[in-house]
């Protein structure tokens, strides 16, 4: 017999791998998510065990378990509504090589604009000042959150999805029902100590990877922003507080950031499309969370915190949040809670979208409706109890004020169409005076005196040049303003920093300094006089001789001298001999002056003078570089000598 031969027949190994593999599908965004009803489609392949066998398929589909959150929305799931929503977004495609040059160049521009630069005033600079600024002896109290364990003990015969699900759900509704404990008669500083103390529990809290917790205590946070019993204390008060929810949201944002580095780091300047989807499931999750928070104010200072985040979830999405939280913002009743809160908005606005002045613009004018309110008699019986004066109290909303009109001011368009050749900056500025101007008629119903609350604003955010090359009209503006209202001393002394820093008109400089030192010489406390006075020493040694410095001297002392007023404002004295010897380095000019020796006279504490004693030796010993036989300079510094030598 014959013995058989059995040979291998020939095979396509890639035809094979190739019929063997499932049909490819593109599954479109809005159509997946994780927390959607999953309908899987399978296409399987069977090889015969013989030649010649066909192949045959089947197609098999499963629906995944319905989701117990779902059945709790009334069959409407946000998550997939947001990922339907993001799905219809396609970037657009250029079709030639000179308009993809066009559009990436603009691509560029938008994202320098989307930017914040060095030359933007950031929020640190402003801090210390606040809080030096607004101090208060009054007693202050603060509620501190104490954990609760509520909602942590499991459900006996639960699955564990649905003991997932529950706890949750108790988790979100003890957000705000934990136990407090109130803090009383404490001090400024032992308030501030307070909160930094809870700013410690919170990256405690989030280290240990308790996230409620950690949200809990941003929660009990910002309703301490509700409570204006201590009025005076409250710009200090947003200070410290906004602090915590600073420190809240970068640590959100740097979480969702980190699980999308993983294995590749996540480039600063990601898409949308580069985020997993367990990224945006747990963003979405933090938004869902906070959007449960019953009171509006922690609700909306918590979302403003974690605005950044929303790059993570939708190309628009920061472009469609800062309207809706601007008109929330409505609700709140207390106009200068109010106004903090858009202050805080804008902050957080223009550090991730500084380009988007809408909705900047739209606070702003949000603020002058609820000028309205100041009037009120709510207010009015809350000055009365805390004895606040009106004037004092409308100080309160310079730093919000003052931070929103910055806001508006970065990057305006250089170019922008107007009669005078202004740049876009001054011509917005322009018609938000114009607007200012006519605060009591048509633009908003507020008294005049809230009309200079707004222009010291202005004078205070714009830019120097655009307040000193109009400096005659703001002074004009600043005579129509009641003085009861706000003192326009006050006023002056901002229009004077600005023309400190910036050459107004050469024409108009004299005008300047005579029509601001009419109200300046009229001040009566001696404390607020010399605040004022030591500003406009600068420009008056910047474009005068020293016959005009040596009579706002002899002022400055006719003012001073009566009950020893000197004695309290050393610091201001000081700084007005330090801006006399920067403008003024020959020193027989300087002694020449007859008012320039008495001056120094009213520094009596022993270490005060003798500081100023060697700020002019220093002076004196950099810029005389040839020897000296004047007998006033001789005797003058002689003296200055010996009182340093007596010292010592």
């Amino acid at each position: 017999m014959a013995a058989v031969q059995w040979r291998s027949r020939g095979r396509n190994y890639e035809a094979e791998l190739q019929r063997c593999r499932p049909e490819a599908a593109l599954v479109e965004f809005g159509d997946y998510h994780p927390l959607k009803s999953i309908m899987v489609t399978d296409t399987k392949t069977r090889r015969g065990a013989r030649k010649g066998s066909t192949s045959s398929s089947s197609s098999s589909s499963s629906s995944a378990p319905p989701d117990p959150l779902s059945s709790m929305l009334d069959g409407t799931d946000p998550l997939s509504m947001f990922a339907a929503a993001s799905a219809t977004e396609t970037p657009a495609m250029s079709h030639s090589a000179s308009t993809g040059d066009l559009g990436r160049k603009k691509w560029e521009k938008e994202k320098e604009e989307e930017v914040v630069g060095p030359d933007f005033e950031p929020w640190s600079l402003k801090r210390g000042e606040i809080l030096a600024r607004f101090t208060t002896t009054e007693k202050l109290s603060i509620n501190l959150f104490m954990g609760s364990d509520r909602g942590n003990a499991p459900s006996p015969g639960s699955t564990a999805v649905s003991e997932k699900v529950r706890t949750r759900l108790e988790e979100l509704d003890d957000l705000e029902e934990g136990s407090q404990r109130e803090l009383l008669n404490l001090s400024q500083q032992e308030y501030a100590n307070r909160i930094e103390e809870l700013n410690q529990s919170l990256k405690e809290a989030w280290a240990s990877d308790q996230k409620v917790k950690a949200l809990k205590i941003v929660i009990q946070c910002s309703k301490l922003l509700s409570d204006t019993s201590v009025i005076q204390f409250y710009p200090s008060k947003f200070v410290l507080i906004t602090d915590i929810l600073d420190t809240f949201g970068r640590l959100v944002y740097d979480r969702i950031w980190t699980m999308c580095s993983d294995p590749r780091p996540l480039p600063d300047s990601f898409t949308v499309d580069d985020v997993n989807d367990t990224a945006k499931e747990t963003c979405l999750n933090w938004f869902f969370k906070i959007a449960s928070i019953r009171e509006l104010l922690p609700r909306l200072y918590v979302e403003a915190a974690i605005l950044k985040c929303n790059r993570f979830l939708n190309k628009c999405g920061i472009q469609e949040t800062l309207p809706r939280l601007t008109a929330m913002i409505r609700g709140i009743g207390d106009p200068l809670v109010a106004a903090y809160t858009r202050a805080y908005l804008c902050r957080v606005g223009v550090e991730v979208a500084p380009h988007l002045k809408d909705s900047l613009n739209r606070n702003f004018f949000d603020l002058l409706g609820t000028f309205r309110q100041i009037s009120s008699e709510s207010v009015k019986n809350q000055l009365v109890l805390q004895r606040v004066e009106v004037p004092e109290y409308l100080t309160l909303y310079s730093p919000a004020i003052s931070w929103i009109l910055q806001c508006i001011a970065y990057r305006a368009p250089e170019a922008r169409t107007s009669a005078n050749g202004d740049d876009g900056e001054m011509q917005e500025a322009g018609e938000q005076v114009s607007a200012f101007k006519d605060c009591n008629t048509e633009v908003v119903l507020v008294k005049v005196s809230h009309s200079a609350l707004l222009l010291n604003s202005v004078m205070r955010a714009f830019r120097p040049e655009f307040v000193a090359a109009r400096a005659t009209d703001f002074i004009g503006m600043i005579k129509d303003c009641d003085e009861a209202g706000f003192p326009k001393h006050l006023l002056f002394g901002s229009l004077g920093r600005s023309v400190a820093c910036a050459d107004p008109p050469e024409s108009e400089r004299l005008t300047i300094l005579n029509e601001a030192w009419k109200v300046v010489t009229k001040v009566r406390s001696p404390q607020d006089y010399v605040n004022c006075a030591e500003i406009w020493v600068e420009f008056t040694c910047r474009h005068f001789t020293k016959r005009e410095v040596n009579t706002v001297l002899a002022d400055i002392i006719k003012h001073m001298t009566p009950d020893r007023a000197f004695e309290d404002a050393y610091p201001q004295l000081q700084s007005v001999i330090r801006k006399i010897l920067t403008y003024f380095h020959d020193f027989s000019v300087l002694f020449s002056m007859e008012r320039f020796l008495p001056f120094l006279d009213m520094f009596q504490k022993d270490s005060v003078r003798v500081e100023v004693c060697r700020s002019i030796m220093e002076v004196f010993i950099r810029h005389q570089v040839e020897p000296t036989r004047d007998p006033v300079i001789l005797n003058a510094m002689l003296h200055i000598c010996k009182t340093m030598h007596d010292s010592v």
